[in-house]
């Protein structure tokens, strides 16, 4: 398991961290802010590149391939280079694919997620960047007889300014419509993966069973969660040259208040969404110096593993 080399700011409930009354009473709200660490006086690009290559086969490959290239790290890495929509003129298009491989590993190395549908992987048409959730999960409980489903969302903005956060709201209350729900399910449960990644019988049968298209929505929803992951370009990771305590408290105060900026427009929209409180919400947000770059250093890589195949 590829561990998680970028450092926690904050991992808290929303309903601890904020002085907004309104939002102290939520408690199906969550907040997860990290940074990438420094090194002689540049942020290190490199170590969030390779982590998008390490984690990029969770979300590229189906079970089956990841398990047949096990061993083959190289074969792999052109494999999944092969799924990927390299999408060179839409900026959108790239930044929402590189997000999703970020979330992917978030999801495995903080949450203990399994991949159950690796959604570029599944995705139809390969210039398709919306359609249905950017990621789907199952966590298994401690004691591994129960489970909860994540449907993630994940952007790449230059900014998160006002005007950006009410587009994620939006793309939120989109995917958590009961049809695309239940068309999710169907995906979850006719795949193979699942079957692959819990071996356990009767738990693979109670998930099955719950998510099966006969069954109301309505019972699944305390069980869903769904994160939400906003990668970021940020003047102030831009500026800085090093990880010191000044940065530090500047961006959680900077996560923070867009958070409770970001939870107070989603509340706003909430009545969209039968059993909304039943729902668990986490904002993941993670500072980039310059998204351009990134992309562009992304899809190098991308064309080179192309090229190799």
């Amino acid at each position: 398991m590829t561990s998680i080399t970028f450092e926690t700011l904050i991992d808290e409930s929303l309903s601890k961290i904020t002085n907004v009354a309104q939002l102290k009473v939520m408690l199906n709200k969550r907040v997860l802010s990290m940074v990438n660490d420094f090194e002689d006086g540049n942020w290190l690009g490199s170590r969030f590149q390779s982590y998008l290559w390490d984690n990029i086969a969770q979300t590229a490959l189906s079970e089956r391939e990841r398990l047949a290239l096990a061993d083959q790290s190289h074969s792999a890495l052109v494999a999944a280079a092969r799924n990927l929509r390299l999408t060179d003129k839409d900026e959108v298009g790239q930044g929402s694919e590189i997000a999703e491989v970020f979330l992917y590993g978030i999801m495995k190395n903080h949450f203990g997620a399994l991949p159950v549908v690796p959604k570029i992987f599944y995705k139809q048409n390969v210039q398709d960047n919306a359609k249905g959730a950017d990621s789907v999960h199952i966590v298994i409980s401690e004691d591994g007889e129960d489970f909860t489903l994540w449907f993630g969302e994940a952007k790449f903005y230059n900014s998160i300014v006002d005007a950006r956060l009410d587009a994620v709201v939006n793309s939120v209350y989109a995917s958590l419509d009961t049809g695309k729900l239940k068309k999710e399910n169907t995906i979850i449960t006719n795949v193979s993966d699942i079957d692959k990644l819990i071996l356990s019988e009767p738990l693979r049968a109670k998930i099955k069973a719950a998510l099966s298209s006969q069954v109301s929505i309505d019972h699944l929803k305390p069980k869903i969660h769904v994160p939400i992951l906003i990668l970021h370009q940020c003047a102030e990771t831009a500026k800085c040259v090093q990880l010191s305590d000044e940065y530090r408290n500047a961006i959680s105060a900077h996560h923070r208040e867009r958070a409770e900026a970001y939870f107070s427009r989603q509340i706003a929209g909430s009545s969209k969404v039968h059993r909304y409180s039943d729902i668990q919400f986490h904002l993941i947000l993670f500072p980039v110096p310059d998204k351009k770059a990134i992309v562009e250093t992304f899809l190098g890589a991308v064309s080179y593993f192309k090229g190799a195949a």
